[in-house]
């Protein structure tokens, strides 16, 4: 697993400005997106408990609204 490019954030951080300002895109999916790019960078840093953490969290959140169609 990889560490997220620049380009990679710099993209999620847009659609998700555009999801806010315009309600452009799918919350789950932005979610989701920000699951990986999370897992990423703590797969990359494994002594950060708190990036571990954070990523968890997000998965979490990730996956409900998933569930929630």
């Amino acid at each position: 697993m990889s560490r997220p490019t620049i380009s990679e954030v710099s993209a999620l951080l847009a659609d998700l400005a555009d999801f806010r300002t315009r309600g452009a895109g799918s919350n789950a999916e932005l979610m989701n997106r920000k699951a990986d790019l999370l897992e990423r960078i703590a797969a990359a840093q494994p002594d950060d408990v708190e990036a571990a953490e954070v990523a968890a969290a997000a998965r979490a959140r990730a996956d409900e609204l998933t569930a929630d169609g």
